[in-house]
């Protein structure tokens, strides 16, 4: 509703100006200040939409009074009323910023029309300014949107069908500038968490948030070269740390990589803060990961960088037996070498997360592999890493199970629907994407029975029913079920329901 406030230090004024204005906007809430000074008192409590101002009062006059309340409300509207029509009063008046002005006495006509022509310019500012506020919430959704997309191109190499570039110039980041990624292990989040996060983030200089996935939630941050490294991530893990209470808190840890000079060499900041979080039940709540120690690091890197290089294609062909027996022996190699059990959970952990990541970008879902607990000796460390990998394991299988049952239900539907056409191992497999040797396989291990016998049960069961109308023939039946023999069909048809077709019609009939 708007609110109008009349300020005239004559009541038969404001008396005749309420009245008119009344009766012709009746939905118009009213108020009225008998002089400048009151006039500013009310407008701080009312905000009203517009003011009616007259110039000449006692004490604080109009001029005066309307600069005052445009320092509070720069929004409202004043329409001057004065009986001096005189160039100076006009002229500091539209200076001041009035829509325009009355003389006193003036017709009932020129009131209304006046006045009914700022309220419109009102309504329309009021319109333009909520859907610019719409606007500015879709791009900060958007924007959302686009930074995590940029977050995952970034650490997790994946290829979207817009370039990082351009992700990069729509958020007007620069490529070439510090960064070092924190990664923050939250056991359970919702929208609300996930929300307070980012802004606590933001409020702390530039960085760029990504997906909660797995329990862990990374985030890109940009150096702040006016503090040192050190005190600009605690500052931030403590700031991020503040979103939960003290139980809530526990499981919370976060994981912080070296600075890179770079944004394209984020996604190294991002594997050290993996390793930094795997020891997250140790004292405090966060880990940078320069204070990991690192015993021969270089010889371990060439194994563990061999070893990753083959994982992918293990994972997609579906070799756990050699994904297995490669991170045991992996395992034993860091034994052998006195590397210490954190250093070496950590590395294992790099090898799982790898493995996480394949299944993920096969679309196969998978909670992100996690040790409980810092393991006491490398017999341990094998039995909890065989265990996370089971899991891994199992995802992968149960995935294939469902795919493998949905392709055999596409096939048989394939086969029902175009079981009357001349049909073929290579047109199911042009129709649902795969070799015909692997339908021909599947369907005989998860049926019982080849295509071939599937497609002629399915061919003599819609001859059956076609046979329950009197009016076809068993020539014309054969040839819509898919036989152009007549003799044939008859052959085939005896075979599975041990009479000839004519003597099975005659009996469905009562013949």
């Amino acid at each position: 509703m708007m609110q109008l406030l009349i300020v005239d230090d004559e009541q038969i004024e404001r008396d005749g100006m309420k009245a008119i204005l009344q009766k012709s906007f009746p939905s118009l809430l009213i108020n009225e200040a008998r002089n400048g000074k009151m006039a500013i008192e009310k407008a701080k409590v009312l905000k009203p939409n517009l003011i009616l101002m007259d110039i000449k009062m006692p004490g604080i006059n109009g001029l005066e009074a309307m600069e005052t309340i445009m320092q509070d409300s720069p929004d409202t509207k004043f329409i001057m009323v004065t009986a001096y029509d005189t160039f100076d009063y006009m002229r500091k008046a539209i200076t001041l910023g009035a829509s325009d002005y009355l003389l006193k006495p003036s017709k009932a006509v020129d009131i209304i029309e006046i006045v009914g022509k700022v309220l419109k310019e009102i309504v329309q500012e009021q319109k333009a300014k909520a859907e610019s506020e719409l606007q500015k919430i879709v791009f900060q959704k958007t924007r959302s949107i686009i930074e995590t997309d940029l977050v995952t191109q970034l650490l997790f190499e994946h290829v979207h069908e817009v370039n990082r570039t351009i992700l990069m110039d729509i958020l007007d980041i620069d490529m070439e500038q510090e960064v070092f990624v924190m990664n923050v292990l939250m056991p359970e989040s919702s929208e609300q968490l996930y929300t307070l996060v980012k802004e606590k983030t933001q409020e702390s200089g530039y960085c760029l948030v990504g997906a909660w996935s797995g329990n862990q939630l990374p985030i890109i941050v940009c150096r702040n070269h006016r503090v040192s490294f050190r005190s600009q991530a605690i500052a931030l893990a403590r700031k991020i740390l503040s979103v939960t209470n003290q139980k809530e808190e526990m499981g919370w840890f976060i994981g912080i990589g070296n600075v890179y000079p770079a944004l394209d060499q984020a996604r190294q900041s991002y594997q050290e803060s993996l390793v930094a979080v795997t020891d997250y039940l140790s004292p405090g709540k966060y880990r940078f990961y320069a204070e990991i120690e690192t015993i021969e690091e270089a010889l371990f890197d060439q194994r563990l960088n061999q070893l990753k290089k083959q994982l992918p294609d293990y994972v997609k062909l579906g070799q756990w037996e050699e994904i297995r027996n490669e991170i045991i022996h992996l395992i034993h190699f860091f034994e052998q070498k006195g590397a210490s059990l954190v250093y070496s959970q950590q590395r294992m952990l790099e090898v799982l997360w790898l493995i996480s990541r394949v299944l993920q970008d096969l679309r196969i879902e998978t909670k992100s592999p996690l040790y409980a607990f810092q393991t006491m000796d490398y017999r341990q460390l094998r039995t909890e890493t065989n265990l996370l990998l089971e899991q891994l394991h199992t995802s992968h299988v149960q995935h294939y199970h469902q795919l493998e049952a949905d392709t055999v239900q596409q096939i048989k539907q394939y086969i029902t629907e175009h079981s009357h056409e001349e049909i073929s191992l290579e047109a199911i497999g042009r129709e649902i994407g795969l070799s015909p040797i692997y339908i021909s396989k599947l369907f005989k291990e998860k049926m019982g029975i080849n295509y071939i016998d599937f497609l002629t049960e399915c061919r003599i069961e819609k001859a059956k029913k076609l046979m329950q109308d009197p009016k076809r023939s068993i020539k014309e039946i054969a040839i819509e079920v898919g036989y152009h023999e007549p003799n044939y069909f008859s052959k085939v048809f005896k075979k599975i329901v041990h009479v000839s077709p004519k003597e099975y019609q005659n009996a469905i009939l009562g013949k």
